[in-house]
């Protein structure tokens, strides 16, 4: 939903919004796959490291999440593919608090699914609203329907 004023300035904030949350959830998700990459030394120790946490197939899960989390990322900061990178990423934190962050909410023991909930819910938000203006989506979008228009 975008709204145009006289100057265009609420769709300029509406986008650089998108923008900011974008590149948030980008960080975040390739700052995460970094991190499970170093602490397990290698896309097989990180299926090692979801073994004992009763991740199913986690010899192939394992590596797909961190593969996933870190091209997904920078697909959501540059703007690519955003309302079906949006949806795999709610869901895989779904997952993931589903098998992984199962304290209850505000937990102390740092497993409470807090973070989980708000990554699949900016996820979610995003693939809805896409990825605005400032994102290869609307730039590929925009080509491909000047090419029709001709």
């Amino acid at each position: 939903m975008t709204t145009v004023d006289n100057t265009g300035t609420r769709v300029v904030i509406h986008d650089l919004v998108l923008l900011l949350a974008r590149i948030g959830l980008g960080i975040l998700m390739i700052g995460h796959a970094a991190l499970m990459y170093n602490f397990a030394g290698s896309l097989a120790g990180v299926g090692e490291l979801f073994a004992p946490m009763g991740i199913p197939i986690p010899g192939v899960l394992g590596p797909a999440n961190v593969l996933f989390e870190f091209v997904g990322g920078i697909a959501m900061i540059v703007g690519v593919a955003v309302p079906i990178v949006g949806v795999i990423m709610a869901l895989n934190m779904v997952g993931a608090w589903v098998l992984v962050h199962t304290s209850p909410l505000y937990s102390m023991d740092n497993n409470g699914p807090e973070l989980v909930i708000a990554i699949a819910l900016l996820s979610l938000v995003l693939a809805v609203t896409g990825s605005g203006r400032f994102g290869l989506d609307h730039v590929l979008g925009t080509r491909r329907r000047a090419r029709v228009a001709q």
